[in-house]
């Protein structure tokens, strides 16, 4: 049969289970104040500072990797029709 929980219900915890509550409670309420003051500490650090010349330098490389990646789809849009032609002759 199935216990019924109802006003009736007594519990009973013994003094091992009661400590084992509190200190989890405890360990998790450390933890969250830890953290909250981790979190807090890494909100004041200074932000990174980009300089002009790494800015430059990053676009320079992007905008060349779109130009050798430009290139790179025009030689294979080339290898495509010659692939393409010897097959329809």
């Amino acid at each position: 049969m199935a216990k019924q929980i109802g006003e009736d219900t007594k519990v009973t915890l013994d003094l091992k289970t009661i400590g084992m509550i509190v200190t989890f409670v405890i360990t998790i309420t450390g933890m969250y104040f830890a953290l909250q003051s981790d979190i807090a500490r890494a909100m004041e650090l200074p932000e990174p500072e980009i300089s002009k010349v790494e800015y430059e330098l990053k676009d320079e490389l992007i905008r060349n990797t779109i130009m050798d990646t430009q290139e790179d789809v025009e030689e294979i849009k080339e290898t495509i029709k010659k692939i393409d032609n010897a097959y329809m002759k």
